[in-house]
């Protein structure tokens, strides 16, 4: 880890304005369908209306050919790069990514980042308001899938009057996303980028995630997810954040932050307190996730990763992926144990046994999952000569 310190899913401490950032930005809304329509979801539900939060960065051109659409990772948001107000200490998300001279060049490219559906920060999600009750969804919203994601971001694309996007782009939970939009809609971009990411869930990794349901509603106050008008249950949303938080790291990059140090004291309390610096540093964590995300949502995104299989929807990975018509390129890191460099490679030889023009690194890195946002010095090349090459 970094001096900041890093979480796959939080605000990241950036640069200056002044630095290559994309400076100020304001994000957007887009509002689509009426009661009961919208989009028809894989469970087979209509669902709208459906609010879109959106950011853009750098210029559309005159042949709307240069927009690159990036999706974010399980707690993510539209909040991509720049900053929100002069005072803003945080720039986006993927700020070291995204600006002039970046990796996602906005002298060059038109950068488009939404906050998904079921996400709360800004976007429809079990936190807004349902129109036929005055009140927030709760958990009356409807299950949603990574599949339910992208058919929204394809409509905030049309609205956008973009028919074929340059590139599609993400990590983790945005990398599901950014292969659900090739096999989807292969017509609709020239090239896609994985980053971290998996066609499904290991077993292990769904356990994790079933672990961090349990916490939330598990909590006093979580009052079957009808929580909005009282005390939220910010217990299990802060343990459900810890437990997550653990797998984004690797061993190695945890003994080479914390190892076994104790926090402001010489030696062993012999009670309960907390006393390793790790232990205060989960803590740390849980609390300042609470204050930015909603339990709710928390819940209905992490069952939609659990549910995505690509390959089990299409009788085999090599079906899936055979009416892909775009350039991939597909990373990998080495210490990633959440989503390990296998699941990439199977993506990688399933797309190779169909011929799809397809590449692929594994970087070595000790930052465990988290190193799609770390690694810049050593991604962001890659990512630069991929899009550079389209041209060539």
């Amino acid at each position: 880890m970094n001096a900041n310190g890093s979480s796959e899913h939080g605000p990241r401490q950036g640069a200056s304005p002044d630095s290559g950032s994309v400076g100020i930005v304001t994000p957007q809304d887009y509002t689509f369908g009426s009661t009961g329509e919208g989009i028809e979801l894989e469970s087979g539900t209509r669902f709208g209306p459906v609010t879109v939060r959106y950011e853009t960065y750098g210029t559309l051109n005159a042949e709307r050919s240069n927009a690159i659409l990036v999706a974010h990772a399980f707690s993510g948001d539209a909040h991509a790069a720049g900053y929100h107000s002069p005072n803003d200490h945080h720039a986006g998300w993927w700020d070291s990514m995204i600006g002039p001279g970046k990796a996602f060049d906005t002298t060059r490219y038109f950068v488009i980042c939404s906050n998904v559906l079921g996400g709360c920060q800004g976007s429809t999600g079990p936190g807004s308001i349902n129109p036929e009750t005055g009140k927030p969804y709760g958990l009356s919203f409807p299950v949603i899938t990574i599949d339910d994601m992208v058919k929204v971001q394809c409509k905030l694309i049309n609205h956008l009057g973009i028919e074929r996007l340059y590139a599609v782009a993400g990590g983790s939970m945005g990398g599901m996303q950014a292969l659900e939009w090739a096999v989807r809609y292969p017509e609709r971009m020239r090239s896609v980028i994985i980053m971290a990411a998996t066609s499904r869930l290991s077993a292990q990794a769904i356990a994790f995630n079933a672990v961090g349901r349990n916490a939330i509603v598990s909590d006093e106050y979580w009052n079957g997810g009808n929580y909005y008008d009282g005390d939220p249950p910010a217990r299990g949303l802060a343990i459900a954040r810890m437990v997550g938080h653990i797998t984004y790291l690797s061993e190695q990059a945890m003994g080479i932050k914390f190892g076994r140090r104790l926090q402001a004291r010489a030696d062993f309390g012999f009670d309960f307190e907390d006393q390793f610096q790790v232990e205060s540093y989960l803590e740390y964590q849980g609390d300042k996730f609470v204050d930015r995300f909603d339990a709710n949502s928390y819940i209905y995104l992490s069952k939609a990763t659990d549910y995505y299989d690509l390959g089990a929807r299409f009788n085999g990975l090599e079906h899936a992926v055979a009416g892909c018509s775009s350039k991939f390129l597909i990373v990998s890191f080495s210490s990633d144990w959440l989503y390990p460099p296998y699941q990439s490679k199977e993506i990688v030889f399933a797309m190779m046994r169909q011929g799809v023009d397809v590449s692929y690194v594994e970087l070595e890195s000790s930052y465990g999952h988290d190193a799609f946002f770390l690694e810049i010095e050593r991604q962001a090349p890659l990512v630069s000569s991929f899009l550079e090459g389209l041209d060539g």
